[in-house]
């Protein structure tokens, strides 16, 4: 077995052919098993439990050895987050087509505002499957602040007297190992390939 996949070959007829053949896919397969991520981060999530779109506790613990793609959003913002959320759909049904099993989590930079109920109607504007789309609440400024910054290594700053919150754009891949593998746009000119690719990679690691 060479990276989960069993390979079976007949002897018959010409023994010398299949060897070559045996050989010609094991070189393929050991070039494929040793793609990496390149200038992976390996930045540690911190433990969370916050509660989900349906107002259901929801955790790192729940994403133990998955592959997931993160990212922070609110439901009254103006400008990054419709893009950002359409853009989150269109991955999250790429991988569905190559049958990649994934996750995907947003962190709701505003919790005072966003509430289960606003943000499964928000995120139903992109898409009717929330199977394996969980938007988080449920928690203060404070504690998003610090896990964006501590895990994510981005900003959450809401300013004073303003309704809209100041916050990273980007997506990010993380391993099942709870580690933070790799970050791309999430805005404009989205690596979807690429993060496909790149989760392949990781999932063909584990």
């Amino acid at each position: 077995m060479l990276c989960g996949i069993n390979i079976f070959l007949s002897k018959r007829k010409d023994p010398s052919m299949w060897k070559r053949i045996a050989l010609f896919l094991v070189v393929l397969l050991l070039a494929a098993c040793g793609k990496t991520i390149p200038d992976a981060k390996n930045w540690p999530v911190e433990d969370f439990t916050f509660v989900d779109q349906t107002g259901k506790p929801f955790g790192l613990r729940d994403l133990k050895g998955k592959v997931w793609v993160a990212d922070f959003i609110f439901t009254n913002c103006e400008t990054v987050c419709p893009p950002m959320t359409a853009h989150m759909a269109k991955l999250k049904q790429m991988a569905k087509k190559e049958g990649l099993d994934v996750e995907f989590v947003s962190f709701s930079v505003d919790p005072e505002v966003d509430t289960p109920e606003k943000l499964a109607a928000y995120a139903k504007q992109f898409t009717d499957d929330l199977s394996n789309w969980h938007l988080l609440t449920g928690y203060s400024p404070s504690e998003i602040s610090e896990l964006a910054q501590k895990s994510f290594k981005t900003i959450v700053q809401k300013p004073a007297n303003d309704d809209q919150v100041v916050h990273g754009t980007s997506f990010y891949l993380v391993g099942p190992d709870g580690k933070v593998v790799q970050t791309y746009s999430g805005v404009q000119d989205v690596p979807y390939e690429t993060i496909l690719e790149h989760i392949k990679i990781v999932q063909s690691s584990q």
